[in-house]
């Protein structure tokens, strides 16, 4: 399951995306337009820079400004940075692989079998499918509209 943290990087990123041609916005701005809590958003939006994605400028006219172009920010880079590893279980892990202690036989174990496949997949869709494909499924909303004519 996407956790809260990973669909609000990604909703920052489009957020981000969609106004990549304006100034850095403000936490505040992102928070109350998108509806996350800017504390929580605060902590989401540091990890995402201090990861290289974002720009974060200070002071009063400060905010964040994506790094690199939509096109190039991928879900599954952002998905391992906000949940970690892409498998479900810790044997079918590419990264993170640990053998399950009540696994007899890893070879024939059948949960495993079917989650390699599940994370092969998961992985092919998610290295995919970038930021500015995200928001090319997207509408441009009211709010939106707000911040590009201001």
């Amino acid at each position: 399951m996407l956790s809260k943290k990973a669909k609000y990087a990604v909703k920052a990123l489009i957020f981000l995306a969609k106004n990549v041609d304006k100034p850095p916005l403000p936490v505040s701005k992102i928070s109350e337009l998108e509806k996350i809590s800017k504390k929580y958003l605060e902590v989401v939006l540091l990890e995402l820079r201090n990861a290289g994605y974002l720009f974060s400028k200070k002071g009063i006219s400060g905010g964040y400004v994506l790094s690199k172009p939509p096109e190039e920010i991928f879900l599954v880079g952002i998905i391992r940075l906000m949940d970690g590893p892409i498998a479900r279980v810790s044997c079918a892990s590419a990264f993170h692989y640990r053998s399950c202690e009540e696994c007899l036989d890893e070879a024939t174990c059948s949960i495993r079998k079917v989650y390699l496949k599940v994370r092969e997949e998961e992985l092919k869709i998610l290295s995919d499918i970038s930021i500015a494909d995200m928001l090319s499924n997207e509408q441009v909303s009211n709010h939106d509209l707000i911040l590009r004519d201001a």
